[in-house]
């Protein structure tokens, strides 16, 4: 008798068969399946329009199969609004850096935060720019060593990391923004709940919904994938502590489902 065993590991659908050239330990592939998954989920491929921008987030439209949309360097929450706004029966997300998102485009996330624009976006925060060569992005820790910090980031002179998922919570045009992280297994469950549940936000039509994502960059931090891992862990998430920091899905007049464990503001994992 023939045993046929099943995969136990199935690609998303939502997801290209193709093998992603992230450097070794790089989370970027992890949060691409979380994403995908999400996507599958409700059924919404033929429908999703994702937005890239410019870092390593811009290898997206090589690895997701739906329509994307390419945006200059920090402009995805502008180039989103205009599809959603044109194309309103679509899911549009955006998928951005902390040196995209939080730099130059932190007019763009801002506004599109403030105004509720009804579009998800996924933060991927490694506290680095991962594709330009390491330079100190505005999550950097202080004291992290970067080629544009050498000696460390000194908070007097360039100012303290920006926490983004708090600083958007405050927002009134913002439905859900909440931070997790990928470095461990029980990390990436709750991460993909709470992804979904942002993706649910605009299935729901509940309004604008924002997930950063501590991630590692084992080839800027200059550390093996064990210990850049390890890093998330031990000095990222002190920093930026996961949580929900804003869920006003039910003032929105919908009650998504799957709620996450992250449930209540500034919770730590």
């Amino acid at each position: 008798m023939t045993t046929v065993l099943k995969p136990a590991f199935q690609r998303p659908v939502s997801l290209k068969d193709v093998q992603t050239h992230f450097c070794p330990g790089c989370h970027h592939g992890t949060i691409h399946r979380l994403v995908a998954e999400a996507i599958d989920h409700f059924d919404i491929q033929e429908r999703t329009i994702g937005v890239a921008s410019v870092g390593c987030s811009v290898f997206l439209y090589g690895y997701f199969d739906v329509d994307v949309v390419e945006a200059p360097h920090g402009r995805a929450p502008a180039v989103a609004t205009g599809v959603k706004r044109v194309l309103k029966d679509r899911m549009v997300f955006t998928y951005q850096g902390d040196g995209d998102l939080a730099a130059i485009g932190t007019s763009e996330i801002i506004h599109a935060a403030n105004r509720g624009e009804g579009i998800t976006v996924i933060f991927v925060n490694n506290t680095t720019y991962g594709m330009t060569g390491g330079q100190m992005a505005p999550t950097t820790l202080p004291e992290q060593v970067t080629t544009t910090s050498p000696y460390g980031r000194n908070v007097g002179s360039e100012g303290y990391p920006i926490r983004m998922a708090e600083l958007l919570s405050i927002l009134e045009g913002v439905t859900f923004s909440a931070r997790v992280a990928v470095d461990s297994p029980r990390h990436v469950l709750e991460a993909g709940k709470t992804i979904r549940k942002a993706f649910q936000c605009q299935v729901e039509g509940a309004g604008f919904a924002f997930v950063e994502v501590l991630s590692a960059c084992p080839t800027n931090w200059g550390m093996n994938s064990l210990k850049a891992n390890e890093r998330v862990g031990r000095e990222m998430i002190p920093y930026f502590p996961l949580g929900v920091f804003r869920d006003h899905t039910a003032k929105a007049g919908k009650k998504p489902q799957g709620e996450s464990k992250l449930s209540h503001l500034g919770k730590k994992s």
